[in-house]
C-alpha cells in the first residue's frame, strides 16, 4: 500500500498536478456558461466527464513535456531532480503513462459528444506539440497559453455541441494570461536557454524587455476580461471579480523585477492559482445568482 501511494505520489509530482487550479477553473466557468443558458440543464455526468478531460488531457501534456525535455532537464540544475531525469520515473513507463493519459482523454470525449470527439485529437496535437516548440521558436509561451486556451471553449462545446462568441473570449482571455505568465516563468532559465540552443522570449530579449512584453500581453488580458464582462452582461459579481483578477495580474508584475527574479515561484503559482480560482467563484455566482 506504501508503495502504491508512493508510486501515485511520484506521478503527480512529476505532471504538478497542482498547476491543474490555472485552466480548470476557466473549465467550470465555460461549462457554466453553458448550463446558464435556458435551453440547458445541469448534468453531473457530463461535468464530471469534463474533468476527467481535463485531468486526462494536462496529464499526457505535461508528461510529454518532461518526457520530452528529460535531456535538457538533467543538464539543468533548477529541473535536474525531476521524476524522469532523477531515474525515479522510467522514461519507458513515462510514455506509457502519456500513451494511456491520450487513449483516456479521447475514450471519454466520445461519452461527451461527437464534437468533442471530433476535436480530441487536434487538441492532443496542440497540448503535446507545445513541449516541442521550445526548439524551434521564442513563441513557445503562446502555444503554451493556446493549449490552455481549449478549456473554456471545449467545456462550453461539451454541453452545447456548438461554438459561442463568450466562450471564446474567455479562451483568449487564458491564452494571454498564460503567455504572460509563463514569460516570467521562462526568466529562471534564460541563460539555460541560451547555453542550449532553446528558445523563449526572456533567452532571446533579455529579461527586461520579456517583462515589458508580459505586461503588454497581461493588458490585452484586461482588455478581454472588460469585454467578457459587457458581452456576457455580467453582474456585480462578475465584475467583483474582474477586479480582483485584475489586481492580482498586475500584483504578479510587481513583485518580479528583471534584476530580482527570486519570487518568480509566488508569481507563477501562488498568484496565478488564486486569481484563476478567485475568478472563477466570482464569474459562476454571477451567472447563476445575478
Amino acid at each position: 500500500m506504501i508503495s502504491i501511494f508512493r508510486s501515485v505520489k511520484n506521478y503527480f509530482s512529476l505532471v504538478k498536478f497542482s498547476h491543474t487550479v490555472f485552466a480548470l477553473p476557466f473549465a467550470l466557468i465555460g461549462f457554466s456558461l453553458a448550463v446558464s443558458k435556458d435551453d440547458q440543464g445541469f448534468s453531473l455526468r457530463l461535468l464530471l466527464l469534463i474533468i476527467l478531460c481535463m485531468i486526462f488531457a494536462r496529464n499526457a501534456a505535461m508528461g510529454f513535456n518532461r518526457l520530452a525535455d528529460n535531456r535538457f532537464d538533467a543538464k539543468n540544475p533548477r529541473t535536474k531532480n525531476r521524476e524522469i531525469p532523477a531515474g525515479i520515473i522510467s522514461t519507458k513507463a513515462a510514455g506509457a503513462f502519456i500513451i494511456i493519459n491520450s487513449i483516456l482523454f479521447i475514450i471519454t470525449a466520445g461519452f461527451i459528444n461527437r464534437l468533442a470527439l471530433i476535436l480530441s485529437p487536434v487538441a492532443l496535437i496542440i497540448i503535446l506539440g507545445y513541449s516541442l516548440t521550445k526548439r524551434i521558436t521564442s513563441l513557445c509561451h503562446f502555444i503554451l497559453g493556446l493549449g490552455l486556451s481549449l478549456a473554456p471553449i471545449g467545456a462550453y462545446i461539451s454541453v452545447t455541441g456548438a461554438f459561442s462568441l463568450t466562450p471564446v473570449i474567455y479562451s483568449l482571455i487564458v491564452l494571454t494570461w498564460v503567455s504572460g505568465f509563463d514569460i516570467i516563468y521562462a526568466l529562471q532559465d534564460d541563460e539555460f536557454d541560451r547555453s542550449n540552443n532553446l528558445h523563449s522570449l526572456p533567452s532571446a530579449t533579455g529579461r527586461k524587455r520579456a517583462l515589458a512584453i508580459s505586461v503588454i500581453v497581461h493588458f490585452i488580458t484586461f482588455l478581454l476580461v472588460i469585454t467578457a464582462g459587457f458581452t456576457g452582461n455580467g453582474g456585480l459579481f462578475f465584475w467583483i471579480g474582474a477586479v480582483i483578477f485584475t489586481v492580482l495580474l498586475i500584483y504578479q508584475h510587481l513583485i518580479v523585477k528583471h534584476d530580482d527574479i527570486s519570487r518568480v515561484t509566488q508569481a507563477f503559482g501562488t498568484t496565478n492559482g488564486i486569481a484563476s480560482i478567485l475568478f472563477a467563484i466570482f464569474v459562476i455566482t454571477d451567472l447563476f445568482f445575478r
